[in-house]
């Protein structure tokens, strides 16, 4: 375990090289942070910091840089989340309320982190496999042609055109929009097919083939939107980090191309909490040189899908996790009033 000297030393370490983009010498520490202690004493802590692995030598300059292991100590034990201003909670709020759709929130939170954060910002849309059953709407385009319009809870909506077998009236499509709702709205996607595997049987002969065809391709509908999008945004931000990287941005620009990577990255949806994977805890080989910040966001107390930055190790992580934070739980609020 490090004394709170040496945790403040490190603390300290990190802001400056954060702030100064230049390594860090025990004269500037001492000059410009009130940790109560010489010069030499500060160089000794530093030494030691060094042998633990916490901080490193660049090249042969006095100065050090925190080290994966070092900004890990530093999230882990030193960094608070850094609020939001009154002014910035206003412009997120009035930003991100302008919103028309659920593609234009997800465009929208895009920006607005890779704005906040001058990082790479990454948004999961709302996952089908979360989600609950808002409402099902059925219309006849024509005697023998319908569209099915699914509405979940998150605000995603999906339309099928369907071609029924036979001719269905008003009057029974009225009957099967209401029949399908009583059973359906409110429910997860998972609890659908078994609740309404019967409703043919609620109907007239001539009109079981139209409504088995209407139940197939709710049911299709279900299972196929299952494949996860997110939306990526702000990816010029990391030409201002080049000497951030050891060789060259290629292989994060090339990992960010994989939404499979990105996906893992962001981790499992139903885990609300923050997480931050520093540097070489990322397992994709071109992420090295990255920290991920992530958190859930949803409509209610589960977390439908997570949003994130990925930017260099050298990251403002109290003032990136605060920005997440408070994005994160702006849009869980649209998405429960929508």
């Amino acid at each position: 375990m490090l004394s709170e000297r040496r945790l403040e030393v490190l603390r300290a370490i990190v802001q400056d090289y954060v702030g100064t983009e230049e390594p860090v010498g025990s004269k500037a520490l001492t000059e410009r942070h009130r940790l109560g202690v010489s010069p030499a004493t500060v160089r000794n802590d530093m030494a030691a910091l060094e042998d633990e692995g916490y901080i490193a030598q660049p090249h042969t300059s006095a100065g050090r840089i925190p080290t994966d292991k070092g900004y890990r100590l530093f999230v882990d034990k030193l960094a608070g989340v850094k609020p939001m201003t009154g002014p910035e909670r206003r412009a997120i709020q009035n930003f991100l309320n302008g919103a028309v759709d659920l593609d234009d929130v997800v465009g929208r939170t895009v920006r607005l982190l890779a704005q906040l954060t001058r990082q790479v910002a990454v948004v999961q849309y709302p996952s089908l496999t979360r989600s609950t059953v808002r409402h099902v709407e059925l219309l006849s385009l024509a005697p023998a042609r319908l569209m099915l319009v699914l509405i979940t809870d998150t605000g995603r909506v999906e339309q099928r055109m369907i071609d029924c077998p036979a001719p269905f009236g008003e009057t029974s499509v009225a009957d099967l929009r209401a029949r399908l709702n009583s059973r359906v709205a409110g429910r997860r996607f998972a609890d659908v097919p078994p609740l309404v595997q019967d409703l043919p049987d609620a109907f007239e002969t001539d009109d079981r083939g139209t409504v088995a065809t209407v139940l197939s391709t709710l049911l299709e509908t279900l299972v196929e939107e299952t494949e996860e999008r997110l939306m990526i945004g702000g990816t010029a931000n990391l030409t201002r980090f080049g000497h951030d990287f050891p060789l060259t941005i290629r292989p994060v620009l090339e990992a960010l191309e994989e939404q499979v990577v990105l996906l893992k990255l962001l981790g499992e949806a139903g885990d609300s909490g923050m997480t931050v994977r520093i540097g070489h805890e990322n397992a994709y080989e071109g992420l090295n040189s990255t920290s991920v910040v992530s958190v859930g966001y949803g409509s209610g107390d589960e977390a439908v899908a997570k949003l994130g930055v990925v930017g260099p190790t050298r990251m403002d992580y109290p003032g990136t996790m605060g920005a997440v934070r408070a994005v994160a739980r702006y849009v869980g609020q649209i998405l429960a009033e929508s």
